[in-house]
């Protein structure tokens, strides 16, 4: 049976689910549409009984753009669609995390959702619409999953919110934030914009909340016409007799450790020790408890023997003690109050050939950034369903296991990776100057050597001074601060700059970066229900706070830019050319354009237009192309001198000069000396570069021919404060 629910938004966005019609082996499928864009989202999830060992749940989530939803090829060899883009992955993120929070704790079975774009209109972006046919095929599946999730972009034009923005309305807005949530709460948003106010911040989330309740509302509708009964679920109950003890055994350890301010290793040794004896005690004590006997008249019991479920229990117990020491005591385990951001140290210019650099440390979090300058042919080609322009500005996040004291393998960038470094380059990007200003192409490298909570929004305060460093002419710095809640009943407490363990026990990780005017980006995960606005507010409130004591200590290490570019950053200079002399530069096969590379050292760049980019990291070899490159396209001008390369030598007749490139006049032998010359390779060979002066233009009468007549004679006869073509002007 096909179903088919549809709601107007307002604004002419119209959303339509199906359910019925494609893809009923599955689970759960719906087909999502808005406008000519459509998605189908599919889950299936394993009936297989997963191990009592087993601490996660295996959730995959995969977003495809198929490129036949707009009627186009794939590019590369092979025509066909490889591993996924940046975009793919950064949207799989978006539903990833939305979605994982909301299923019953304790479902272990592994679940995969494959969310396929099989149309675009190219107006309408298909990420949001494609959490929301993921959480649409979950409800009518029998998988246990009781909220339905919606995914909406939020947008701000003119000063008016608007719900999914289409790219063209997009290019106006000033805000673009993707929010996921359900009818109670907000579970997850990331977005970028253009310096607005906190206020402005949590009006265009509840904005879209409200948005969020009505798709939510229709997916209820949807469930319950389609009314699939749910399969049994029931989580694995720890007898009750083990969580006591395990309490008696390691509650006063834990609350002892935590309240030593000590460094991460050392209290993960601690930490590990008090798992190691509690375990030992525990087993000890239940093997004598319990005999053969009473392990098979109730099987139950065997779990107060497996390690794994007694360490789980400690977990829960370490769990506990640190947030009742944060709400009851307002102190953290670094021995911080709630808004005290750890001590800041900032380096630049570490690295000597880079066109700028910084180390920047926060506690035991360290990124080494490192900005490199190019030109256009350095942007990187991307092409998605809708976006086909060139990316000059980009960040590049990269975390290696050795920055958290572990032994990892180097494989292909990670999810995790390509979404840090996004955050961070969307938080800088609305700083960066525009093409126009500073037509260089920008790539950021964030290496992080420590981590030990927010290394991202480290990525975004050691980004932002390695290019100040680097003497690129942001408008204004930006910083980024990690916040963090605990939430118990109606208790809660807001922290700044938060640690690796307060991120894991905690309810909340909420990044935000900025200038002192505003916001530019953020990302938020929520772990609970019921996240209010007004703990919002105040997260938002203290954010700015840390973010401006964060400012503060970047500005004592560089106030501004650095008015210069780095020592071997490429310089760029821009000529402007007649568009008719384009194909004069390029030549033939692009001889001549390799030809001046190879000679000066510069990268050359033509728009159509005619504006000619030299990028060279010396200024000769600026000079030396700019010189080239006006002489190809200048004119002969009797009177003029020029700096030539002799091609010919004719004893009897005269020299032949190339005085431009491509055009040979004759120096007549009476013509090289006010003396008499007999013999003209007495005097020039093949090779040599030589001062001529242009004194006659004409043409042959036989071929048509224009014959250019040179003169060395009538060159040291010049008045010395003369110019040359060809070369810069001797007196200037």
């Amino acid at each position: 049976m096909i179903i088919t629910k549809e709601i107007n938004l307002g604004q002419g966005k119209t959303i339509s689910i199906e359910t019925g019609r494609m893809a009923k082996q599955a689970d759960g499928a719906t087909v999502v549409r808005m406008g000519d864009t459509m998605v189908i989202a599919t889950v299936v999830s394993s009936r297989k009984t997963p191990s009592v060992n087993q601490d996660f749940f295996p959730l995959q989530v995969e977003y495809r753009e198929k490129y036949y939803a707009a009627g186009k090829f794939p590019g590369g060899f092979f025509k066909r669609e490889a591993r996924p883009s940046e975009k793919e992955i950064l949207s799989a993120r978006l539903i990833d995390r939305a979605l994982r929070p909301l299923f019953p704790n304790g479902y272990y079975h592994e679940t995969q959702v494959i969310i396929n774009v099989i149309s675009s209109d190219q107006q309408n972006d298909a990420d949001v619409l494609g959490g929301l046919a993921a959480s649409a095929a979950i409800m009518v599946s029998d998988i246990p999953f009781e909220n339905a999730m919606s995914e909406v972009r939020v947008g701000r034009v003119n000063g008016l919110f608007i719900i999914n923005p289409t790219i063209d309305e997009l290019e106006g807005s000033d805000i673009d934030i993707s929010i996921g949530g359900t009818t109670d709460t907000i579970c997850m948003l990331e977005g970028e914009m253009q310096e607005i106010s906190e206020a402005e911040m949590l009006e265009a989330i509840k904005f879209g909340h409200e948005a969020i309740k009505k798709l939510c509302q229709l997916q209820n509708e949807l469930a319950e016409e389609v009314a699939k009964a749910k399969r049994p679920f029931t989580p694995l109950q720890v007898p009750a007799e083990l969580s006591e003890y395990v309490k008696s055994a390691c509650e006063s350890s834990l609350k002892e450790l935590a309240y030593k301010p000590l460094a991460k290793e050392v209290r993960a040794d601690e930490t590990k020790a008090i798992y190691s004896e509690t375990v030992k005690k525990a087993i000890e004590h239940f093997s004598a408890a319990f005999g053969p006997e009473a392990l098979a008249a109730d099987p139950s019991k065997a779990l107060c023997l497996n390690e794994h479920i007694i360490e789980e229990e400690i977990h829960s117990v370490e769990k506990k003690v640190m947030r009742r020491m944060i709400l009851d005591d307002g102190k953290r385990l670094d021995g911080r109050n709630l808004e005290q951001v750890r001590p800041i140290t900032i380096e630049l210019g570490v690295i000597p050939r880079a066109h700028g650099s910084a180390l920047f440390t926060r506690g035991e979090t360290q990124a080494l950034v490192a900005v490199t300058l190019g030109t256009k042919k350095d942007a990187q080609s991307v092409d998605t369903l809708t976006n086909s322009a060139d990316k000059r500005f980009m960040l590049h996040y990269n975390f290696p296991p050795f920055s958290v004291g572990e032994v990892g393998r180097l494989g292909s960038t990670g999810r995790r990776e390509i979404g840090h470094g996004n955050l961070a380059e969307r938080s800088i990007k609305m700083v960066a100057p525009g093409e126009q200003e500073f037509p260089y192409t920008v790539r950021i490298v964030s290496e992080i050597l420590e981590s030990n909570g927010s290394s991202s929004m480290a990525s975004v305060c050691g980004g932002t001074l390695a290019l100040m460093d680097g003497g690129v002419p942001l408008k204004k710095p930006v910083s980024g601060i990690a916040m963090g809640l605990i939430k118990d009943g109606e208790e809660y407490a807001v922290l700044s700059d938060i640690l690796g363990n307060e991120d894991h026990l905690g309810d909340m990780d909420f990044k935000v970066a900025g200038t002192r005017d505003g916001i530019t980006a953020c990302q938020m995960d929520i772990k609970i229900d019921g996240l209010d606005y007004h703990i919002l507010e105040n997260a938002l409130a203290q954010a700015r706070r840390g973010r401006f004591h964060i400012l503060d200590k970047m500005e004592e290490a560089i106030p501004a830019s650095r008015e210069e570019l780095a020592q071997y950053a490429p310089r760029l200079t821009a000529i402007q050319v007649p568009v008719e002399s384009i194909g004069l530069i390029i030549g033939k096969g692009g001889e001549t354009i390799r030809s001046i590379t190879e000679e000066t050292g510069a990268e050359i760049n033509i728009e159509d237009d005619g504006t000619v980019t030299i990028a060279c990291s010396s200024n000769e070899g600026t000079k030396a192309a700019v010189e080239i490159i006006k002489a190809l396209i200048a004119k002969p001008e009797v009177g003029t001198i020029y700096v030539g390369k002799v091609r010919d030598v004719r004893d009897e007749l005269g020299a032949f000069v190339e005085f431009i490139p491509k055009t040979d006049g004759l120096v007549h032998i009476s013509e090289i000396s006010k003396e008499r010359v007999a013999k003209v390779s007495d005097h020039l060979k093949v090779g040599d570069r030589i001062k001529v002066k242009l004194v006659d233009i004409r043409k042959d009468p036989r071929t048509g021919k224009t014959r250019f007549a040179l003169s060395m004679k009538a060159v040291d006869e010049e008045p010395a404060n003369g110019t040359e073509a060809g070369a810069a002007p001797e007196n200037n």
